[in-house]
Order: C-alpha cells, then sequence, then structure tokens
C-alpha cells in the first residue's frame, strides 16, 4: 500500500489484531481458524475469530464476532476490515458476512485478505457484495 493509501497508519494494526485473534479461534472440527479486525470509525480497532459447534451452523465467522466486538465497545460503522486465515488460498469473508459487513460498512469499504506472513488481496465491498441490499433499502422517505 502507497503512502497515500488512507490506511497505511491502520494497516499494520488491523494485520496485528486479526492474526492475534486467529491464534484464539475455536476450531476443533475443521482445524480452520480464522482472524478478522475490523477499523472502526473513531480509529478503534476490534477482533474476532471463528467459534465453531458441534451441531456446525451454529458456528460464528471471525467476522461476526469482530463486528459483535464493535458493536459492544459503541460503535455502527466499518472503515475496514482484514480478513486473516493460513497458507496461499485467500480467506475472503463468506457470504453471511459479507451481508452483515454492508449493515455497518459502506460499498467502497476496503476489506483487505491477509495470510499468516502477507497481504494477499484487496477489495471494496461492493466488489465482493454487488449490487447489495443496505439499510438504506428500508429507510421511509
Amino acid at each position: 500500500m502507497s503512502q497515500t493509501d488512507p490506511l497505511t497508519a491502520d494497516l499494520e494494526r488491523l494485520l496485528t489484531a486479526a492474526r492475534a485473534a486467529r491464534e484464539r479461534a475455536y476450531a476443533p472440527y475443521s482445524r480452520f481458524l480464522v482472524g478478522a479486525a475490523v477499523l472502526d470509525d473513531q480509529g478503534r480497532v476490534h477482533a474476532g475469530c471463528n467459534v465453531e459447534n458441534a451441531a456446525y451452523p451454529q458456528g460464528v465467522c471471525a467476522e461476526a464476532g469482530a463486528l459483535s466486538a464493535m458493536v459492544l465497545a459503541g460503535s455502527t460503522h466499518v472503515r475496514a476490515l482484514v480478513v486473516v486465515g493460513a497458507g496461499p488460498a485467500w480467506v475472503t469473508p463468506c457470504g453471511g458476512c459479507r451481508q452483515k459487513l454492508r449493515e455497518f460498512a459502506a460499498p467502497d469499504t476496503p476489506v483487505i485478505v491477509a495470510n499468516e506472513v502477507e497481504v494477499q488481496a484487496r477489495f471494496t465491498l461492493a466488489q465482493l457484495l454487488p449490487q447489495s441490499f443496505g439499510p438504506e433499502h428500508l429507510e421511509r422517505a
């Protein structure tokens, strides 16, 4: 990322938080550890990890955990998200988490995908969730 990128100053904090969260993930069934971190509108970083359950559909994604931590801290606006998985394959947010992010993030919000050692890709939320449905669709005139 270039020095003119507005996330340059915050990217390392996001990566560190997401990588640390990944290490705390509870994934005894899949062994697929994921960490996420969101940057809120106050410049604070909130992290989450995936938490599995023996009843597979009852697990929680890392992104959902990070969003919950952000809301608990009193914020409802995501300025950026980092998701960290392992290895060379990109770990992007699942469809459900993309919609959860849309509740709190604008279409141009950066979504950064990384692994243990490097940033692998960068998207906007609109690229991951085109033609999305968001809170403004429910606002009354």
